[in-house]
């Protein structure tokens, strides 16, 4: 089977989608870019090209008669288990790469209480490793960085006070050690380990014991389907460090314009608001771009400016949202500068303007300044697809759609789940046409 895929390297996200022959998509992967785009683009492809494994095994078992009531439970079953194990390998390499962070420095003499008690924190680790991959488990987040993180602080001040010695200094060993295991992406063949992962869930798991028989065959067939990369292309904020031929990179405005097109064949506007810049497209009946604007180099109105605002509240982005639909009246933001911004949100708050009022406030900025971008490019136009992360925002999302009815009338607005993906659907749709050129 050949396969299409398509790398967005954005400021804060790295996202991948894999196409086959026909444009149907059969995976789609996501990491945080961080500052190693190298490491972003490997991840990505990899969580891809997994997903697409997933989508295989879904068309295969989806024609055998006995998995067919309990097939969604199979396959979270098995992602389950393949996440274990990977949370496990990358556990196993953030120990090892801890303790020769503990040899390679001076801590007053107690370099042997600090190797004991890293090895103690990461059995404990271990032994809570299955519980964050359990069927009802909530999870914040699926980065490893993110779950390994608020584990080994939670377990290593208890352990630094049995030690006796300093949590600053597990701390400081933590932070050097995570940075080298984030710079290395994944090993090994994806199917291999889902192979793994497919034998671990049938020892570990007896209740789905009478299923296994039914389900190995198309499994193993689903595993067996080679998956070419035919062709790659490459677009985003990081693109020019991809390491590809200038002909398989392609710029974001004309990915986030085919891939919007794409998900809404009548799409004529599009908005992305991503984490470095905010876009205004144009396209044609083709997904051809006619006209776009971009914001300046400033991050006001951008996804890095909400993620400035989260930090001034000591709160996650995702926490922004939510709050601001709490409120009964948007503060007036007069303050374009992100620094500034913040700097404002401070005085309102100690004026006594309630937290939801000012972050409704900022949200409303936000979306005046995308409103300004797309009416220099040239208007909405029937219909409007609004892309990118800022899209999963539901108060950026009601403030929109509040001044494109007062700006532009009864406009049809498209969001989709996977708005993320926009740019990288593109690029893959252009690796796809590519080949046939």
């Amino acid at each position: 089977m050949r396969a299409f895929i398509g790398i967005d390297l954005g400021s804060t996200t790295t996202k991948a989608v894999v196409l086959d022959e026909n444009m149907d998509v059969l995976g789609r992967g996501i990491t945080n870019s961080r500052a190693n785009y190298e490491t972003a683009c490997k991840v990505a492809k990899y969580e891809a090209l997994l997903s697409a494994r997933f989508m295989l095994l879904q068309r295969g078992l989806a024609r055998v008669t006995a998995a067919e009531a309990r097939l969604e439970d199979f396959l979270g079953s098995l992602e389950r288990s393949f996440r274990l194990g990977q949370f496990l390998e990358q556990l196993a390499d953030l120990e090892t790469t801890c303790l020769a962070k503990v040899r390679a420095r001076r801590f007053a003499g107690r370099e042997g209480a600090i190797t004991e008690a890293i090895r103690e924190i990461f059995v404990t680790l271990r032994a809570d490793a299955p519980a964050l991959f359990a069927r009802d488990a909530r999870r914040k987040s699926d980065f490893f960085r993110d779950l390994a993180g608020s584990r080994f602080m939670a377990v290593g001040q208890e352990t630094a006070k049995r030690a006796n010695i300093l949590y600053d200094w597990l701390l400081n060993i933590y932070d050097k050690a995570i940075i080298d295991v984030e710079n290395r992406p994944p090993e090994g063949d994806v199917t291999e380990k889902l192979r793994l992962a497919f034998a671990r869930l049938v020892a570990m798991s007896p209740e789905l014991a009478d299923l296994m028989d039914a389900v190995s065959a198309p499994v193993a067939a689903a595993l067996a389907t080679e998956i070419e990369e035919a062709s790659v292309v490459g677009t985003g904020y990081g693109r020019v460090t991809l390491p590809f031929a200038k002909e398989n990179i392609r710029s974001e405005i004309l990915c986030h314009g085919l891939g919007a097109h794409m998900m809404y064949p009548e799409t004529r506007t599009v908005l992305d608001i991503g984490g470095q810049d905010t876009k205004a497209i144009q396209v044609d009946n083709q997904g051809i771009v006619e006209n776009f604007q971009m914001n300046d180099r400033c991050a006001a109105g951008c996804g890095r400016y909400l993620g400035y605002i989260a930090d001034e509240m000591n709160m996650g982005v995702h926490e922004l949202g939510p709050l601001a639909m709490q409120a009964t009246r948007s503060v007036r933001i007069n303050s374009t500068c992100t620094v500034f911004a913040g700097a404002e949100l401070r005085d309102r708050l100690a004026l006594g303007e309630r937290r939801e009022d000012i972050i409704a406030g900022l949200h409303r900025a936000i979306i005046l300044r995308a409103m300004s971008i797309i009416s220099r490019s040239g208007g909405v136009r029937d219909q409007f697809t609004f892309t990118g992360g800022v899209a999963k925002n539901e108060a950026a999302v009601a403030e929109l759609r509040n001044l494109i009815v007062e700006n532009y009338g009864d406009v049809a607005i498209n969001i989709n789940p996977d708005s993320i993906y926009t740019g990288a659907l593109g690029a893959a749709a252009f690796a796809r046409r590519a080949l046939n050129a």
